[in-house]
């Protein structure tokens, strides 16, 4: 059953590159297909009527999110002047990566992809998307719960607000701070190939400006509903209502300077409806081996639920890695101990075991980073990464295949990053 998985990812990957037109009018049908498998699979066979609908709450919870801070953002309207230098790029991408913790690394890349794209519209390449998505879309955003999905559920699950931020920044610095610095050589060998003299002419009357700033209160009102949990769907319900708001109140010319449609998020949302479907076995393959995968060390942690990332979902391979670090380290014994402390329920006392030991912290923090910068790995492997791409593609942009992503970035930039931080902060 992880067949259709397999050729749903082997589709993205390759079919815009060897029948693109087909693949435009047709991938409808195909992701739709694919997903039937798995879904008729698991309500007739397995009779797992619960599962699937679980699924399904998850898939309308990722939609009504990504749609939301789509549209929200969409109605904010930020004029940059075109003429962006490396090292205003990389000022930027600093700024974004840390408004990445405060919006979440979906709400920053919906504010902040159409102003870098226009920032270095005379110069466009594909490696501005990409580095993009490596730094604000993902690595960015590995310091608090609000930043990435996975970390909101380690919240949830009793990691403290800003251990993370405490335990990770060095890790988080140092990736950040090597592709930034790859940033800046590549981007100073395009800059210098840029024809100066229309640049110059082009950018003159151009300045910084703001429009559409009201609805900076419907994304809080998402960025708010994020943390309810009770009643049922009342987050969605908000979030659905915020976009609303801002689309009705958003003056037509805001949505105009934007080159605002619902092209981009009506790909994503039929793209990862047949993610979200096709790749129920996979988790559920991993969530019962996981424990079976190999010796459980912060090595095994961060390669392990990292490399699962980079084509699966992200926030279940968190919480897929995170039950094994308690198989593993929150035994009975270990457990029945921490219970006479003080301040320990039942509740979170398999979370206070791995918090009060110096190796479970550093198994946490390599499941915690390995879910997050390995989420740059792959078009897929985060939801905002898709749709930077969708919008980028919209505006014009110069932006790799699937597999072009993989061979001329993932691989020359992030590998070199992610061995790097292994072998800095999780080797032993």
């Amino acid at each position: 059953m992880v067949a259709p998985f397999g050729a749903l990812l082997g589709a993205i990957a390759l079919a815009p590159f060897f029948f693109s037109g087909w693949w435009g009018k047709h991938f409808l049908k195909v992701t739709l297909t694919l997903a039937a498998i798995p879904l008729i699979y698991y309500l007739a066979g397995l009779r797992a009527s619960a599962r699937v609908l679980e699924t399904g709450i998850e898939y309308v919870s990722f939609i009504c999110l990504i749609g939301s801070l789509f549209i929200i953002s969409g109605g904010i309207h930020i004029n940059v002047k075109g003429e962006a230098t490396p090292a205003a790029n990389v000022l930027f991408l600093i700024v974004g990566a840390v408004v990445s913790n405060i919006l979440g690394t979906t709400g920053a890349s919906m504010l902040l992809i159409r102003p870098w794209l226009r920032m270095n519209k005379y110069r466009l390449t594909a490696h501005h998307v990409i580095f993009f998505i490596f730094i604000i879309s993902n690595v960015g955003g590995s310091l608090t719960p609000v930043g990435d999905p996975p970390l909101f559920l380690g919240y949830l699950q009793g990691v403290p607000f800003w251990w993370t931020a405490l335990g990770c920044w060095p890790i988080w610095a140092t990736g950040l701070g090597i592709l930034l610095v790859m940033f800046y050589v590549v981007d100073s060998r395009n800059f210098l190939r840029a024809p100066k003299a229309i640049r110059e002419k082009e950018t003159r009357h151009e300045d910084w400006r703001f429009e559409g700033l009201g609805n900076v209160f419907f994304l809080a009102v998402v960025l708010g509903s994020v943390f309810l949990k009770h009643p049922p769907f009342l987050r969605e319900a908000l979030m659905v209502t915020a976009a609303a708001g801002s689309w009705f109140t958003t003056k037509k010319p805001v949505h105009e300077a934007n080159d605002f449609n619902f092209g981009p998020i009506k790909e994503v949302a039929i793209l990862f409806a047949g993610i979200f479907a096709t790749m129920m076995p996979a988790l559920d393959w991993l969530q019962s081996n996981a424990a079976h995968l190999g010796q459980p060390t912060p090595g095994f942690f961060f390669w392990g639920s990292g490399a699962l990332s980079s084509v699966l979902d992200n926030a279940p391979t968190y919480l897929s890695f995170l039950s094994t670090a308690f198989g593993a380290f929150a035994t009975p014994e270990a457990v029945a101990a921490k219970l006479h402390c003080t301040g320990v329920t039942a509740d979170n006392a398999q979370m206070a075991v791995i918090l009060g030991g110096p190796l479970y912290a550093k198994s946490l923090k390599a499941i915690s980073i390995g879910s997050v910068f390995f989420g740059a790995n792959t078009y897929i492997g985060n939801g905002p990464n898709f749709m930077v791409k969708a919008i980028a593609d919209q505006q014009k942009a110069h932006t790799p295949t699937f597999l072009g992503y993989i061979f001329r970035f993932t691989l020359p930039f992030m590998l070199p990053m992610l061995l790097i931080v292994w072998l800095l902060f999780f080797r032993t």
